[in-house]
């Protein structure tokens, strides 16, 4: 049955474990052999490499014609024993599986020089011929404390060999909390759908959660599609489906973990936070909530992002913020970048993060975080999105619990590569990375303001004006106190969207509406990156105020869309950095004056007032986190 809002409040049993140890504690599945991903779009090597012969790879067997070998020294086929040795206190993974035929299966192991070992090894088949059984293989966890992992290795000579069913377990070491899932969408239908589905399509997985919660604060409702019906149906009393306003992701996820902590502690649920437009890997359910079930004390799981429109590649394994320059995404030291997984190294070895990385905070692409975390520090700040996961990360993080962002979990989302700088999103982005630097850092004015300052420079000599606006209000309005924050920042989305909208600039039009320019519109592309970046500002800020333009217009693709770049334009055609239509920026020197007036009046204020507004910041905290806040946001007090 469907649940709705109003007949949400009975939780499901918690899911059961099949593989228990008789009388002893459970044993958990850290996760499945599979040697092919969940949909043709995903790369099967990410799964299994094929290095010798011919193999047939299926999503739970592999076959072996005579002479192979298959190695799942790969993203997904890896088991990460250096972070399971520095985050839980397992001693060992024993993997099992089903081989039929003849041939050998090894456990291999690497060190943190990525030096393979043999740790175990089974033969299948005798002298009389092939055999089917199962098979066994014990791997301690005991090596691998800066870096490592292991994988299996499958071989054959004369004979063919299958090998399915493959799991790697683990005991227990307490009770195992029930997981319930949380999708926030928003006007992403099909994509929210084909997320379900894919939970659906993989019973086994899906088995391992509790209740499946979708809030939904979109104008095009989930429910207003035929295909809900029949996945609503499918799911059962597992699906839980809310509508609400939209309160942007902060709210929407919160939602979820409202829900899943409301009653009595023996009652609340960890919860795993699902974006709604990614591809699921269902394999990411073992993985986060077994391993969540493991740590030695309350920890954030986080999935990691694979790039949607490139798969093969990994956004980052491990990062920080820097609040104060309001960056994000920073890479730790030794985390894999932008990585290419399907690669080799220098050594012709798998690209793979060998030595652990440990991370600062996760995004909420698929995040899981435990009822016992939000119980100790409250809930996400009504920040709308941008920076809600990462001052919630940083949060748990100064009460003392860590964020662990797992390899091997993975979902695919949208390259934030192909995501271009300037939207009205940007507002909250530097909003709410003012509002973190307030929580989290000594809240340097100095230093803030002339990060504000380099920003506002660049966006107004590279003829971003609505952006500039958009940074200046972002400043002006974190300047107005907590208060911003009392509806949830629903009116700052709608305002700053009316704010953008007198900005031709930031509006992206299709190539065709430009059809008799092609004579002026040659592509011009960008010089080498400035030696000396300060002195090519001011003298791009110099053309800007004289009207000088080396020139008069040009076409500029995003990849050179730089601002010293596009300075030396009048007239400037960029392509959007999703490259399905143009922005053109034109030079405003009245405007660009009077943005520049207003940002050194913003800075004025933030140097004067900025202290004590920090202060109001973290004395508001306790009441912004609290269930009663939500509850409020939510009409539900």
């Amino acid at each position: 049955m469907l649940r709705t809002a109003e007949t949400s409040d009975s939780p499901a049993a918690a899911p059961g474990r099949s593989d228990r140890s008789p009388g002893g504690p459970a044993r958990l599945t850290a996760q499945r052999g599979l040697f092919f991903g969940p949909t043709g779009r995903a790369p099967e090597d990410l799964y299994s490499v094929v290095e010798r012969g011919v193999a047939r790879r299926e999503r739970g067997r592999i076959t072996l014609a005579p002479g192979s070998r298959v190695g799942t020294n790969t993203y997904f086929g890896r088991f990460y024993a250096t972070y399971w040795q520095r985050w839980t206190s397992v001693e060992q993974v024993e993997v099992t599986a089903v081989a039929s035929g003849e041939g050998r299966v090894r456990l291999l192991a690497s060190d943190t020089n990525k030096v393979s070992r043999i740790v175990d090894s089974v033969d299948v088949g005798t002298s009389a011929g092939p055999e089917t059984r199962e098979i066994r293989l014990v791997g301690p966890i005991d090596r691998f404390l800066d870096g490592g992992g292991m994988w299996l290795e499958i071989t054959t000579e004369l004979g063919q060999l299958s090998v399915s069913d493959v799991r790697w377990t683990v005991l227990a070491p307490r009770a195992v909390p029930t997981t319930d899932v949380v999708i926030c969408t928003y006007n992403r239908v099909e994509e929210c759908l084909d997320t379900l589905q894919a939970m659906i399509d993989d019973p086994e997985a899906l088995a391992v959660v509790g209740l499946v919660r979708v809030v939904d604060q979109g104008s095009d409702p989930l429910e207003s599609r035929e295909r809900f019906e029949a996945v609503s149906k499918e799911l059962g009393d597992k699906l839980v489906y809310l509508r609400q306003p939209n309160l942007g992701g902060a709210g929407g996820f919160t939602r979820g973990l409202f829900e899943a902590t409301a009653g009595p502690v023996e009652e609340q649920r960890d919860v795993l936070f699902m974006d709604d437009d990614v591809m699921l890997e269902p394999e990411l359910l073992f993985r986060l909530t077994t391993f969540g079930a493991c740590t030695a004390q309350p920890t954030i799981v986080g999935g990691q992002m694979l790039n949607l429109l490139h798969p093969g590649h990994l956004h980052i394994s491990a990062e920080y913020a820097d609040p104060e320059n309001l960056l994000v995404g920073i890479p730790v030291e030794g985390a894999l970048q932008e990585a290419y997984l399907l690669g080799k190294d220098e050594r012709d070895l798998p690209i793979n993060q060998e030595r652990r990385a440990d991370t600062e905070y996760n995004g909420w692409w698929s995040c899981l975080i435990p009822a016992a975390i939000v119980r100790a520090i409250g809930y996400p700040l009504p920040l709308f999105f941008q920076w809600d996961d990462i001052e919630f990360g940083y949060r748990a993080r100064h009460a003392g619990f860590p964020t662990v962002s797992l390899p091997g979990a993975g979902v695919w989302h949208g390259d934030f590569g192909w995501k271009d700088w300037d939207e009205w999103h940007r507002y909250f982005n530097l909003r709410n990375g003012l509002i973190t630097a307030a929580l989290r850092t000594p809240f340097s004015t100095r230093t803030i303001n002339k990060r504000i300052a380099h920003l506002l420079s660049i966006y107004l000599v590279g003829m971003h004006y609505g952006l500039a606006a958009t940074l200046l209000q972002a400043v002006e309005d974190f300047l107005d106190g907590p208060e911003i924050l009392a509806d949830g920042s629903a009116e700052a989305a709608t305002k700053i969207r009316r704010i953008r909208s007198d900005f031709p600039e930031t509006k992206v039009v299709p190539m065709s509406d430009l059809p008799d320019e092609f004579t002026d519109l040659t592509v011009v592309r960008s010089g080498p990156d400035p030696s000396l970046e300060g002195l090519t500002l001011a003298k791009r800020a110099a053309y800007h105020l004289l009207g000088k333009a080396v020139h008069r217009t040009g076409f500029i693709p995003a990849g050179d869309a730089h601002w010293w770049h596009v300075a030396l334009f009048d007239r400037a055609v960029v392509t959007d950095m999703g490259e399905t239509g143009v922005r053109v920026r034109k030079r405003d020197k009245d405007l660009a004056l009077a943005l520049g007036r207003r940002g050194l009046e913003a800075m004025r204020r933030l140097k004067a007032e900025g202290p004590a507004v920090r202060d109001q910041y973290r004395a508001a905290v306790p009441e912004l986190t609290s269930r009663e806040n939500w509850a409020r946001l939510y009409g539900l007090d």
